[in-house]
């Protein structure tokens, strides 16, 4: 078996997370990432890069943070798991009510997928009703049957699955109101998150807040993005809207694996063990609440309180929009490649001369930017990013739009080594 074909012939895709693999990425990406530190990464060959990416959005403070790996290792030695639960996590879900506003209770996973599921579990069990209403507009709540089923990638899923879940538009109020009204009594739950690329506008986050109550639904907001990066508090202290349940988990350990459901105890509730209650099995799992974890969470949430994390992750990334468009406009391509949304959390979309969205002129651009060491699929403003990662990044970029621009006129197809990048949810490979 050759060193290039080894990951796809033993994992699925070769990665365990889709925006991992080959066809989110020029050929010319490094297959393997291997060790970081700060803002930076090195590959199985010793290849340098800066990283916007920063591990999907989880290395908030930076590779090799020293006290969140020193606190994981200090818990390592002294036990990751037991038999009964440990302080340790009592202590990090007081942490979490303390901080969070909407907190009133908290449970532990080790991914994403499982905390949205077990709140829509949760909303079910609440108000004894089967439907669940998401956003279409955001992109990926869970990789369970209730999230996916909507998608394109709906293989596998049956349609009496599909059929329990309902979808409405973002910033898009009438949008809400005609599933109240088409489902009055039938709507578990709402769930989005409370902003992506988009402010929400004219109150929308606090009517739909509004309906929820109304309606005897249960309103919850997916922060997995947004939590610790938008504010201290969660997207929700931002925009000032108060969830029944919400969800963490990518700024939680700085790439340790810790999300959390929190909210209210009367819906939290029904997952523990009061008399009287039907019991609802929650979530369940042996490494759900790992101890090192849980350290370098802790850590973290004592980190982002005592330095300013989420003001240098602002400023940082609206330093790299601003440098971005700007340089983008000096190239003569500023209506053709544009940075967008929070600073916090930016997004870029790529063009073809008819100002179409172009996936073959974008992944020309990433290796472009890949070539001269830059890895930016995903911008993810970090508390190790500098100022001169940022001037870095604009030096890399106006060379690479030098080759952006000749392909507008004499075609990509000149220029892109390897096959254009695809989007994750689509029906066929």
């Amino acid at each position: 078996m050759s060193y290039n074909d080894w990951p796809s012939r033993v994992i699925p895709g070769g990665a365990h997370t889709y925006s991992k693999g080959d066809d989110q990425f020029p050929a010319i990406a490094p297959r393997f990432l291997e060790r970081g530190q700060g803002a930076r990464v090195w590959d199985d060959r010793d290849n340098e890069y800066l990283d916007w990416m920063m591990g999907l959005r989880t290395m908030t403070l930076g590779y090799g943070q020293e006290d969140v790996i020193a606190a994981a290792v200090d818990q390592i030695y002294k036990g990751s798991n037991f038999g009964r639960p440990s302080r340790i996590e009592m202590e990090t879900a007081g942490d979490l009510i303390d901080l969070i506003p909407s907190a009133e209770m908290v449970k532990f996973a080790k991914n994403g997928s499982t905390v949205t599921t077990a709140a829509v579990k949760l909303a079910r069990a609440y108000t004894g009703r089967d439907l669940v209403a998401l956003c279409s507009d955001h992109p990926f709540f869970s990789y369970d049957d209730w999230a996916i089923g909507v998608t394109a990638c709906n293989a596998g899923i049956p349609e009496a699955v599909r059929n329990l879940t309902v979808t409405f538009r973002y910033n898009d109020i009438a949008s809400v109101e005609r599933l109240f009204q088409q489902y009055p009594d039938g709507l578990s739950a709402v769930i989005l998150e409370a902003a992506t690329t988009e402010e929400p506008r004219d109150g929308f986050l606090q009517k739909v807040q509004q309906l929820c109550r109304k309606h005897g639904t249960v309103f919850i907001l997916d922060e997995m993005i947004t939590g610790f990066r938008m504010h201290l508090r969660g997207a929700q202290a931002l925009f000032d809207v108060q969830p029944d349940l919400s969800t963490f988990g990518k700024g939680l350990a700085n790439g340790f694996s810790v999300a959390a459901l929190v909210g209210r105890r009367d819906i939290m509730d029904l997952g523990g063990l009061t008399p009287g209650n039907r019991r609802v099995f929650l979530v369940s799992t042996t490494h759900g609440a790992e101890n090192h974890a849980l350290a370098a969470a802790r850590t973290c949430l004592r980190i982002y309180r005592q330095d300013p994390v989420v003001e240098h992750i602002w400023t940082i990334g609206r330093s790299l929009m601003e440098g971005f468009n700007a340089t983008a406009c000096e190239a003569g391509v500023g209506e053709l490649i544009k940075m967008y949304g929070f600073p916090c959390n930016p997004v870029f979309a790529c063009h073809d001369l008819e100002g179409n969205v172009s996936l073959p002129m974008r992944t020309l651009f990433l290796q472009e930017m890949t070539r001269r060491g830059i890895l930016i699929n995903y911008v993810v403003p970090s508390y190790a990013h500098r100022q001169a990662d940022v001037e870095q990044t604009l030096l890399a970029m106006r060379g690479a739009l030098d080759v952006y621009s000749q392909a507008l006129i004499n075609g990509w197809e000149r220029y892109l080594v390897g096959d254009v990048i695809k989007p994750v949810f689509r029906e066929m490979n």
